[in-house]
C-alpha cells in the first residue's frame, strides 16, 4: 500500500501493484485476437488518451441515451435514491470506476446538503484520474473527507473492509455491468454479494431492453463520432505497437440482436490486405469483409438482472427508473 497523496480531508491510496503501470496487455491481446478466426479485439484497449476524449463526444451525442437517463434518475430522484439506503448512520459511498465522477456528484451534493455523515471512496485504476478528482472535489466540496482507492475493483473493496467497519453504499453505475459477458456479469455480482456486509448496499445501473432500433442508432450515430472511436483502437496498435493498419480501409459495423438483448460492434476490412504489427513481429491476413469484433454491449429485462441477483444472494430494494424505463438504477441488498 502506498499513500500518495494526503491532506486535512482527502487522501489517494495507491494499492496497485507496479506490473499494471508497466505493460497495458495490448499486444498480447493483438496476437491472440487477430490469429483467431473470427479475428477480436478487447473492448478495454479503446481509452487511450484520443479514444477518451471521442467516448466524451459520443455521451453528448443526441443517440446516446444512456448517460443522459441515468443523470436524469440521479438528479430527479436523488433524494428518494438516499432515503432507500438509509443515511442516518456514518456510512462510506463507494464509487467503483469513478472517473471524474460526473453523476456521482449529483449524490454527493444532496448528501453535503443534508449535512451527512459519510466519506466518499471513489475507487479507480488510474492515480491521475483520482488526482484531477480529488482536485476538483477540493473545490467543489471542500469540507468532504475523500479516500480514494486507485485500485481493481475487488482488491478494493476487500481492503475497504479490512480497514473500514462502516456501512457501505456501493455504487457502479453508467450500464458497466453490460460490457462484460453474461457469464462475467453473473461472477461480478457474486462477488459483490461476497464484499457487503448485511447492511451494505449495492446500486446498479443498467441498460433496459428497449425499440431496437434506439439501441443500435445509439452505437453508430450519424455524424460518426462511435465510428472514429471504433477505429482509434486500430490507430492505437499502429502508434504502439508499430502496425501499419490503412484505417481507410476499415468500417464501423453495428449490431443489435433483440433475442440476446446484445449490441454487438465490429470493425470490417473493405478490401483483402494484410497488416504487419512490429512489435509483435507478426503479419496477419485480412480477406475483403473479414470482420474483427471489438465490443459486445448487453442489455437486461428486469427479470433477467432479478434472476441473476437472487443466484448471487442479492435481492432488489428498489427500482428507479427514467421516464421511459429505458434506464435503471437498482438497489440490491445481501439476502
Amino acid at each position: 500500500m502506498t499513500q500518495i497523496f494526503s491532506n486535512t480531508t482527502s487522501q489517494l491510496i495507491n494499492l496497485l501493484p507496479e506490473a499494471v503501470s508497466s505493460d497495458t496487455g495490448l499486444g498480447q491481446d493483438v496476437a491472440l485476437g487477430l490469429a483467431e478466426h473470427p479475428k477480436h479485439l478487447s473492448s478495454r484497449f479503446f481509452y487511450d488518451a484520443k479514444g477518451s476524449q471521442l467516448f466524451q463526444q459520443i455521451m453528448k451525442l443526441p443517440e446516446y441515451y444512456l448517460t443522459k437517463l441515468e443523470f436524469q434518475i440521479l438528479k430527479q430522484q436523488r433524494k428518494e435514491i438516499l432515503y432507500a439506503f438509509g443515511t442516518q448512520e456514518p456510512f462510506q459511498l463507494v464509487d467503483l470506476g469513478a472517473g471524474d465522477a460526473y453523476k456521482t456528484k449529483l449524490l454527493l451534493q444532496e448528501l453535503v446538503c443534508q449535512k451527512t455523515d459519510f466519506t466518499f471512496v471513489p475507487l479507480d485504476i488510474s492515480p491521475e484520474q483520482l488526482k484531477e478528482l480529488l482536485e476538483d472535489l477540493s473545490l467543489r466540496f471542500p469540507e468532504l473527507p475523500v479516500t480514494a482507492l486507485a485500485a481493481e475493483y475487488f482488491p478494493g473493496l476487500q481492503w475497504l473492509q479490512q480497514n473500514h467497519s462502516e456501512r457501505k453504499l456501493i455504487l457502479f453505475l453508467g450500464s458497466n455491468l453490460g460490457n462484460f459477458n453474461q457469464k462475467d456479469a453473473q461472477e461480478f455480482l457474486c462477488q459483490i454479494r461476497k464484499n457487503l456486509q448485511p447492511k451494505d448496499r449495492f446500486l446498479l445501473g443498467i441498460d433496459l431492453k428497449k425499440d431496437p432500433e434506439k439501441i443500435r442508432q445509439a452505437y453508430d450515430d450519424a455524424a460518426g463520432v462511435t465510428a472514429a472511436f471504433n477505429l482509434n483502437l486500430l490507430h492505437r496498435i499502429n502508434k504502439e505497437l508499430q502496425a501499419d493498419f490503412d484505417v481507410d480501409q476499415f468500417q464501423h459495423f453495428a449490431e443489435y440482436d433483440p433475442v440476446e438483448g446484445t449490441m454487438r460492434s465490429y470493425l470490417i476490412s473493405k478490401q483483402a490486405q494484410e497488416v504487419t504489427v512490429g512489435a509483435l513481429n507478426q503479419t496477419f491476413s485480412f480477406e475483403a469483409w473479414e470482420t474483427i469484433h471489438t465490443e459486445n454491449s448487453y442489455k437486461y429485462s428486469l427479470r433477467q438482472l432479478k434472476e441473476m441477483a437472487l443466484s448471487c444472494g442479492l435481492a432488489i430494494d428498489d427500482i428507479f427508473t427514467d421516464a421511459s424505463h429505458g434506464f435503471a438504477n437498482v438497489l440490491l441488498r445481501p439476502v
